[in-house]
C-alpha cells in the first residue's frame, strides 16, 4: 500500500465508513460511556489502543498461525481471544497507573473485549486483504472515528442535560434522537469520493 491509500483509507475509516454513525458497531460502549466528555475520552482512548495492537497482533495470527494450517475458519474465536488478553493486558495497567480512569470506566473496560468494532476491524482488515501496516492504520483509524464520535456525542448529551424537552422525550429518548442527528451529520460524509 502506498502512503496515500492509506491515508485513504483512515479517512474513510474516521470519516465516511465511521464505525458507530455508519455501520452502527459498538454502541453499547457508545450510549453507556457518553454522559461526561472525559470518561468517552478515556473510553475513546482505551478502544484506540486495543483496536491498534489487535489490528497488528490479529494480522500476525491470522497470517501466521491460521493461514500456514488451514485454519482460517477459526478466525473469529482466534481473534476474540487475542482481543480478550489485550483488554486484560490494558484493564491491569489502568487499574495500577490510572485508578480514576479505571473507576470511571468500569463495567466498560471489560466490555471492549466484546466489543464488535473492536473485533469487527479486525475481521474487515482480513476480508480486504490489508497488509500489516493497513491493518494497523485500518484498526488505529477505525478507533478514531469511535473516539471522534463517542467524545462529540459526550458533548451533546452535556448539553442536553440543561434542555427542557417535553416530558415524553427525557433521558433515553432524547439521548437516541440525538445519535441519530449526529448519524445524520456524517452521513453527509458518504458521498465524498477521494
Amino acid at each position: 500500500m502506498s502512503f496515500s491509500d492509506i491515508l485513504l483509507l483512515m479517512f474513510t475509516a474516521i470519516l465516511v465508513e465511521n464505525f458507530i454513525f455508519a455501520k452502527f458497531y459498538g454502541c453499547c460502549p457508545f450510549l453507556g460511556v457518553s454522559d461526561k466528555p472525559d470518561t468517552a475520552l478515556g473510553m475513546g482512548m482505551a478502544v484506540t489502543f486495543v483496536m491498534t495492537l489487535s489490528g497488528a497482533a490479529t494480522y500476525l495470527v491470522y497470517h501466521l498461525l491460521l493461514v500456514p494450517f488451514h485454519l482460517e475458519y477459526l478466525k473469529t474465536v482466534a481473534f476474540i481471544l487475542v482481543i480478550a488478553a489485550l483488554v486484560q493486558f490494558i484493564e491491569m495497567f489502568l487499574k495500577r497507573f490510572v485508578p480514576a480512569l479505571y473507576a470511571s470506566l468500569g463495567i466498560y473496560l471489560p466490555l471492549i473485549t466484546t466489543n464488535c468494532a473492536v473485533l469487527s476491524a479486525a475481521l474487515l482488515a482480513v476480508q480486504n486483504d490489508l497488509n500489516f501496516i493497513g491493518s494497523v492504520a485500518f484498526g488505529f483509524s477505525s478507533a478514531l472515528g469511535f473516539t471522534l464520535a463517542i467524545v462529540v456525542f459526550a458533548g451533546v448529551r452535556a448539553r442536553l442535560q440543561f434542555a427542557e424537552p417535553p416530558r415524553a422525550f427525557r433521558g433515553f429518548p432524547i439521548t437516541l434522537i440525538a445519535a441519530g442527528l449526529l448519524a445524520m451529520a456524517f452521513a453527509g460524509f458518504s458521498g465524498v469520493r477521494l
